[in-house]
């Protein structure tokens, strides 16, 4: 149960991060260091079945998890236990977001990232503030504000022919 529970998180890791965009060299088991194979181990018997580019993506997410610190392990598994608890409708809004968030420009992504990161920052009050007006508002007045911000961000920011997008 516990091995399960270790590639159940490496498969999240690989998910909230992006994971590898193709595999370069198929991942044979006897490749893997010790700590990768101890993670992976429920996977052993079936390792060659799998598809080159998952190989990859689980070797590489059982890489990052053995780096990990036991702080950084238990954000990890308390990760995975959320996405666990979302029905498949709200992994697939998810899973749509996220390859959203990929198709974007470079510059927008640093923006929207700047942006979380700011809004980080906020003190857990302030930040709960934020969420309930949020919720509170329809959608339209959601898209006014996204609009707003957007319009902000182009007149500080205009863009400059010889700035990259």
């Amino acid at each position: 149960m516990k091995a399960k529970f270790f590639v159940s998180v490496v498969a999240a890791l690989i998910l909230t991060s992006g994971g590898i965009a193709h595999a370069q060299d198929d991942v044979n088991w006897d490749a893997l260091t010790p700590e990768q194979r101890e993670v992976l181990a429920p996977l052993a018997e079936n390792w060659n079945e799998l598809p080159a580019e998952r190989r990859a993506r689980l070797a590489e997410g059982a890489r990052r998890f053995a780096e990990m610190d036991s702080d950084q392990r238990a954000a990890a598994r308390n990760r995975f236990q959320n996405w666990r608890a979302l029905s498949d409708d709200q992994r697939a809004a998810i899973r749509d977001r996220y390859q959203q968030f990929q198709n974007l420009p470079p510059r927008e992504k640093a923006r929207i990232r700047d942006n979380f990161r700011r809004f980080n920052q906020l003190p857990p009050d302030r930040r709960q503030q934020l969420r309930e007006r949020f919720r509170r508002m329809t959608p339209e007045q959601r898209q006014a504000i996204r609009d707003r911000l957007r319009d902000r961000q182009q007149q500080v920011r205009p863009r400059h022919p010889d700035r990259p997008n």
